[in-house]
C-alpha cells in the first residue's frame, strides 16, 4: 500500500508500551500499523483514547508472538481476527487484515488477508480507513483524510452495500456525522440510510444502545437527531416520542440527555431500558429522571435537605442538571444530612418489647427529626424516643 503523506508523531505512538507491542508483532516479519480512530483523532488534534492496530498476520500468530514477549493477551474476537493486548494498563486492540466472505445484515463471516487495500475497502466509513506507521507515515487508500478535514462523513464505496453488510452502520453514520460532520450530510449516505431504516428493527438492543449513547455524548447531537427524525431513523429506536429542543443547555451526559429527549414516562423508560438492555443502574437512573418526585426549580432549602436525605446527592445533582436548577448545585454539593443515628437497639434498651412497635417508634422519631430540619443529634433523638416510649420500669 502506497504512503499518502505523514502525520506528526504522537506521544502515544512512541510510548514504551506501544513500542513493546509493535516489537512483538514484528518478530516474525509482520507489519503492524495504527488504524482508525487513533489516527483520525490525531489528525484533528483531539485526545486519543483507544489504540487500534491492524496487522497482516493471523490472530493465532499475534497471540503467540505477544505471549512470547511476555505481553498479557485476551482473544476477545478471535473469529473476526481480534485480540486484546494489555501493557502498563494500556489496551491495544489488534485485528488481522480481513475481507468479508459472507454478510447477514448483523454480522459477517470473514477471511484473513495480507491485502491492506482489501481491508480498507471492507470498512464502513472512509475516515475509519486510515492507517499509520509509528514513524508517522500515513496510508489513506480511500480518501479518508480529505473527507475528515472537510467534515465529510461518507461510506467506503457503495453506501447501500455497506449498510446491507451490517445495518448498524446506519446508526454509526449518524454518530460519526454528529462527531465529525460539517454542513449537510452526504446525500448518498443519507438516502441509503433512509431506505434501509426498517432493518434497525432486527438489531440487538445492546448494539443500538452503544451507538445511541455515543451519539448523545457528541458536543451537539441535536442537529443530527433532527436529521434522524426527518428520515425515519429516530422513530425506530425511540418509538415513544421525543423533544429534541429539550437538549438545549444539557451537558454531554448521554443518559441524562436521553431523559431530556424522551417524551415518555417511567413505564416508557422501563420498556426502552428492557429493549436496549440497559444495566439495572442505568434503568433506575433513567426511570427516576423521567418520573422525578419533585420539580427542583420550586423547592426551598429545607425541602431540598429533605429530598437529599431521601434520594441522596447523586440523584439530586442529576435531576437538578436535567431540570435546569443549577443554582441548587452548590447546596447539593455540600452533601446530604447525616444518616438517622438511632436503631432498634435503642428502643429495646429503653424497655420497648420486641415487635412492630419498635419500628413504629423509630419511624415517628425520624419523621419528627426531618420535620425539625434535622436539628439535634443522637442525644436529642434519644430524648425524643424516650418521651414517645412513655414511662418505663425503673424511671
Amino acid at each position: 500500500m502506497q504512503a499518502s503523506g505523514d502525520i506528526p508523531v504522537q506521544e502515544w505512538m512512541r510510548a514504551a508500551s506501544t513500542m513493546a507491542v509493535f516489537s512483538a508483532l514484528r518478530a516474525a516479519g509482520g507489519t503492524p500499523r495504527f488504524v482508525g480512530g487513533c489516527i483520525r483523532d490525531s489528525l484533528l488534534g483531539r485526545p486519543v483514547k483507544d489504540i487500534d492496530i491492524a496487522v497482516d498476520q493471523s490472530p493465532e500468530d499475534n497471540l503467540r508472538l505477544l505471549a512470547a514477549a511476555g505481553i498479557h493477551t485476551l482473544p476477545i474476537g478471535l473469529d473476526h481476527g481480534t485480540v486484546l493486548a494489555v501493557v502498563d494498563r494500556q489496551h491495544f486492540e489488534i485485528t488481522t487484515l480481513r475481507v468479508d466472505v459472507e454478510t447477514f445484515g448483523r454480522q459477517a463471516r470473514v477471511a484473513f488477508t495480507d491485502d491492506w487495500r482489501a481491508d480498507a475497502e471492507r470498512r464502513d466509513l472512509t475516515i475509519n480507513a486510515l492507517y499509520a506507521d509509528p514513524d508517522g507515515t500515513l496510508y489513506d487508500p480511500v480518501g479518508g483524510r480529505d473527507d475528515l478535514m472537510a467534515g465529510r462523513v461518507r461510506f467506503v464505496g457503495d453506501p447501500a452495500r455497506r449498510i446491507e453488510e451490517d445495518r448498524l452502520r446506519i446508526l454509526r453514520f449518524f454518530r460519526f456525522h454528529a462527531w465529525y460532520g460539517k454542513g449537510p450530510a452526504d446525500a448518498g449516505a443519507l438516502a441509503a440510510c433512509t431506505a434501509a431504516a426498517a432493518g434497525l428493527d432486527d438489531l440487538s438492543g445492546e448494539r443500538i444502545r452503544a451507538e445511541l449513547l455515543r451519539l448523545l455524548a457528541a458536543p451537539d447531537p441535536a442537529p443530527c437527531l433532527e436529521l434522524m427524525a426527518e428520515v425515519g431513523v429516530l422513530a425506530r429506536i425511540l418509538p415513544a416520542g421525543w423533544a429534541i429542543d429539550r437538549l438545549a443547555g444539557q451537558e454531554a451526559d448521554p443518559l441524562r440527555r436521553l431523559a431530556a429527549l424522551m417524551l415518555g414516562d417511567e413505564e416508557d423508560a422501563r420498556a426502552l431500558a428492557h429493549r436496549l438492555h440497559f444495566s439495572r443502574k442505568q434503568r433506575d437512573r433513567l426511570g427516576f429522571l423521567l418520573a422525578p418526585p419533585v420539580d427542583l426549580t420550586a423547592v426551598d432549602d429545607q425541602e431540598l435537605r429533605r429530598l437529599l436525605y431521601r434520594w441522596g446527592v447523586e440523584r439530586l445533582d442529576d435531576l437538578a442538571r436535567l431540570q435546569g436548577a443549577t443554582a441548587l448545585l452548590p447546596v447539593i454539593g455540600k452533601g446530604a444530612p447525616p444518616p438517622f443515628p438511632l436503631s432498634g437497639r435503642d428502643a429495646l434498651d429503653l424497655g420497648v418489647e420486641p415487635g412492630t412497635r419498635v419500628g413504629d417508634l423509630l419511624a415517628a422519631v425520624e419523621a419528627w427529626w426531618i420535620d425539625h430540619d434535622f436539628a439535634g443529634g443522637r442525644k436529642e433523638l434519644l430524648a425524643e424516643l424516650r418521651r414517645r416510649c412513655g414511662p418505663v420500669e425503673g424511671d
